[in-house]
């Protein structure tokens, strides 16, 4: 059974990036988060077939997490080298096309070991969401099966809730009544 890891600091971590143009590389930390919200997600494989249904997903509604003071970040075990061929491969070759958040590469296995995604036996990451408050404290996890992508919708609905503050029943969206 995995450790509670919602409500208290989130792991910190230090990974190499490839930026959504496929261009350059960088760095990123949890430091670089602070004062911001975080949604970073965790996906299996680079060049793969529910991946990019997802991370094109996030993208399109980059405009949505940005009005909510919050960035994206995808990450895989993969290199960053992977990460910048993926992107800048062609359409009918699996390519992933160009992002407006990075891709984190996690080819130690440590982060994603650290959050509690990583299937030890394969090397890849589960699908892992991680909604992390401006304060570095974890506000929000999900982790499932390989075979299922994400709600970007319920992301957007979830983080909404945690910035009203208050007491959101199911269902609940921006105008509803709290409890």
């Amino acid at each position: 059974m995995a450790e509670r890891m919602v409500g208290l600091k989130a792991p910190s971590f230090e990974m190499k990036t490839v930026d959504g143009e496929g261009k350059n590389f960088g760095r990123v930390s949890l430091e670089d988060y602070k004062g911001k919200w975080l949604v970073m997600f965790f996906y299996p494989l680079d060049f793969t077939f529910v991946c990019p249904t997802e991370i094109k997903g996030y993208n399109s509604k980059i405009e949505d997490f940005k009005k909510l003071g919050a960035e994206i970040l995808g990450v895989s075990t993969d290199s960053e080298h992977s990460h910048k061929a993926w992107i800048n491969a062609a359409h009918d070759q699996g390519g992933l096309g160009q992002l407006q958040f990075p891709l984190a590469s996690d080819m130690t296995q440590k982060v994603a070991r650290d959050y509690g995604v990583l299937v030890e036996e394969d090397g890849i990451a589960l699908r892992g969401l991680f909604i992390i408050d401006p304060e570095g404290v974890l506000r929000y996890s999900v982790v499932h099966d390989l075979n299922v992508g994400r709600s970007v919708d319920e992301t957007i609905r979830v983080l909404q809730g945690l910035k009203a503050g208050g007491l959101c029943p199911i269902d609940w969206k921006p105008g509803d009544e709290m409890l």
